[in-house]
């Protein structure tokens, strides 16, 4: 297990926590890795303590009590390069900023995201979107394309700020095949930004064991205790790995991708009398790192015969990060009088004016489309033949990158 998964994972549940505040019964999807990635990218323009606020948020400084990332994925097998990343072996030595966040290791799981295969398309794009007239040190620029193949690109925000908009919309549509439309809603850029940061990843794969059309039939969900909606309901049976945490009464499946490369996995509370709600709740308030690895680890889930009930869905979320991010410890970089971009530009007053991700995921038969803009015992129990895999009421998902154990996408379902 690459040491990149635990930053990744404890960053996606300090936001998800945060976003989840005003999100009783309501959908959530985000990209961790995604968002994880562009604030990388940002760090590399940063210094002094705007840098560290940034480590922080991401559980790579010594402050946040979490190890450094280590260039933990050198040892995987890589396939051939692509071309908007350099080799791991090639960054110039100018590129290993100080501090506690190494971009190599980023960079590395990267390569092997776009060498998943012919049943996958794994697109991850960032830009950067400045006002022009800022000079930009050339040690970044050459960085960012070296180490994350990321384009810096000037525009008028202050003489044209709609078609600036417009110029990255159609930017971010492009590379998400249009599953992303108007990223930027108008009036979300003003015309005082300086610089706006991009990062987009799409998403498609295939099932390993794809859910048969003619089995999908209309089963009731239920949102709550006392409200239901009809959904389409997939259905099939065959050997999958399960688990059963038995503190909090819950299944957890894990649906594997083309050659399990990647996979689903899907935490799903009891069914309780008393609402579908509290055991969700129950989930949340336990997940951690830790729980997390323990829950979805090769040594508490068998492999058994499972009847898997599951809805068909669509997610979209979109947040806009800046105030998120600053409750979370990233402050100096969204002030005036406090921002240290000094390694991207050498004007004084630099400040980061947006961070907006938006995230789309759908789940069918064939398998997922899904795109993005940012200590507990498992047992096993002695139960019939075939297990029963109801997702019928509110669950939690993740989308995870095997070899490396790092979480792409998660999510909170509450109405398909």
């Amino acid at each position: 297990m690459g040491s990149i998964s635990r930053p990744v994972t404890e960053f996606c549940f300090d936001l998800y926590n945060k976003l989840n505040r005003h999100a009783e019964g309501a959908n959530i999807v985000f990209s961790p890795m995604s968002i994880s990635v562009a604030l990388a990218l940002i760090h590399l323009g940063a210094k002094n303590n705007t840098a560290a606020q940034i480590e922080k948020v991401l559980h790579v400084s010594k402050a946040a009590g979490t190890v450094s990332l280590g260039a933990d994925l050198e040892s995987a097998e890589m396939e051939p390069e692509q071309p908007s990343l350099s080799q791991p072996s090639e960054i110039s030595s100018e590129c290993n900023k100080d501090g506690d966040l190494n971009h190599k290791a980023f960079q590395s799981l990267l390569l092997q995201l776009q060498n998943l295969g012919e049943r996958y398309v794994l697109t991850l794009a960032n830009n950067l979107f400045i006002q022009q007239g800022f000079e930009l040190q050339q040690k970044f620029l050459m960085c960012t394309k070296e180490l994350y193949g990321a384009m810096v690109q000037t525009l008028d925000f202050h003489g044209a700020v709609e078609a600036a908009r417009i110029k990255i919309n159609t930017w971010v549509e492009s590379e998400t095949q249009g599953k992303i439309k108007e990223l930027f809603a108008p009036g979300v850029i003003d015309a005082r930004a300086l610089l706006v940061l991009v990062n987009v990843i799409y998403f498609k794969a295939s099932w390993e064991h794809k859910f048969e059309e003619q089995k999908t039939v209309q089963r009731d969900f239920k949102l709550s205790q006392n409200e239901k909606i009809p959904v389409q309901m997939m259905y099939q049976k065959g050997t999958f790995k399960l688990g059963y945490i038995e503190e909090l009464g819950a299944q957890i499946l894990e649906l594997p991708y083309a050659k399990k490369s990647l996979s689903m996995i899907i935490l799903l509370p009891g069914d309780t009398a008393d609402g579908s709600a509290s055991g969700l709740e129950q989930i949340e308030s336990t997940m951690t790192y830790e729980n997390i690895m323990v829950w979805a680890s090769s040594e508490y889930m068998f492999e058994t015969t499972v009847e898997v009930h599951l809805p068909r869905f669509k997610l979209e979320g979109t947040f806009n990060l800046n105030e998120v991010l600053q409750e979370m410890g990233m402050t100096d970089i969204f002030s005036e009088s406090k921002a240290d971009l000094s390694a991207m530009s050498f004007a004084k007053s630099l400040v980061l004016s947006n961070v907006v991700h938006k995230t789309y995921v759908e789940v069918n038969e064939e398998g997922t489309v899904a795109a993005a803009g940012t200590g507990a015992s498992i047992v096993r129990r002695s139960l019939p033949f075939t297990e029963v895999f109801m997702a019928d009421h509110p669950f939690l998902f993740f989308i995870r990158h095997n070899p490396t154990n790092t979480i792409l996408f998660f999510g909170k379902l509450c109405a398909p």
